[in-house]
């Protein structure tokens, strides 16, 4: 179609295979091929002219929008793909959702402003292909393999209990003394009530912990931790303002608890749209290696970062 209307436009075969880079023969064959689909003569050849049919002429008229068409969409398509724009929707967990990403995406659509957020808050795994999302933010050490996964941030996890508590319970030194203290169990962990520590040397000790209280929602526990319910192991975006502000007190500071990470996950690398690319980038940037919410790590010895008094 669009080497017959070049045809027609230059009037002759020579010039318009001078405008579309081909040789005149392929041009030629073209345009033959094109009436024998047809099943119509467009064209009337002379040794000095062309000139179109009738059927030639109306087929003409309608190619031209098509190809116009065409053109426009194809212009729109490549321009969509390289500027973020449209709903972008995707899934994130709950309480990160509520305390974090809540803060920071006014930001970001203030950088895009052509992107418009549809967040869908869920702590359970998401199938995106089925539920028709662009992306999502997952915590999981691993991965399944159905999808495409980029690091945005790192998740520590930490035991810790408020003050108060540990007055009243004492405090354990050794992950084995768990064992004798009320945890606050989250419902979704991948290990149950098995909490695992790693000491300096890198050894493994697993502790079947004693839960007295359960909840599918970090929030949850952190308010039953903060009024003295027991001891929880939870991520320190959950927890890190209140280890800042001395309302829970870290717990075997000896040993580590394993890491976990924060995923922007999609279906698949190819034609990934621009949107979806400037919001993981924008948040690996936001948040990064070291996490606003990690700050209480950082110079806890300095007035700014008062440590946890216990009751007298």
């Amino acid at each position: 179609m669009q080497t017959f209307a070049k045809v027609v436009e230059t009037g002759s075969f020579v010039r318009a295979a001078e405008k579309l880079d081909m040789s005149t023969s392929a041009v030629s064959r073209l345009v033959a091929e094109l009436e024998t689909h047809l099943n119509a003569r467009l064209l009337q050849r002379t040794t000095r002219r062309l000139s179109l049919t009738d059927a030639g002429r109306a087929y003409f008229e309608r190619a031209q929008q098509i190809i116009a068409d065409v053109d426009e969409a194809e212009t729109e398509v490549g321009s969509e793909a390289s500027r973020p724009s449209g709903w972008l929707r995707f899934t994130a967990p709950v309480s990160l959702g509520t305390r974090h990403l809540a803060a920071v995406l006014p930001r970001y659509c203030a950088q895009y402003p052509l992107v418009h957020p549809d967040v869908s808050l869920s702590d359970r795994a998401v199938d995106l292909v089925e539920e028709g999302l662009d992306m999502g933010l997952r915590i999981a050490a691993q991965l399944p393999g159905s999808y495409v996964a980029r690091r945005i941030a790192p998740i520590r996890i930490i035991a810790c209990a408020a003050p108060g508590y540990l007055v009243t319970h004492g405090t354990p030194k050794t992950p084995a003394d768990l064992k004798e203290h009320r945890a606050l169990a989250y419902s979704y962990a991948a290990d149950g009530e098995t909490w695992t520590f790693s000491d300096s040397q890198q050894r493994r000790t697993s502790v079947q912990v004693r839960s007295t209280f359960r909840a599918n929602n970090g929030d949850v526990l952190c308010e039953a931790a903060r009024a003295g319910e027991g001891i929880i192991m939870q991520p320190t975006f959950l927890v890190g303002e209140d280890l800042r502000a001395g309302r829970l007190v870290p717990l075997l500071a000896d040993y580590t608890l394993p890491e976990l990470t924060l995923h922007a996950i999609y279906p698949s690398r190819r034609h990934l749209s621009a949107k979806v690319r400037s919001l993981v980038e924008f948040l690996q940037a936001q948040w990064g290696e070291t996490p606003p919410w990690d700050c209480w790590m950082q110079g806890s010895e300095s007035q700014d970062f008062p440590p946890a008094r216990l009751p007298d």
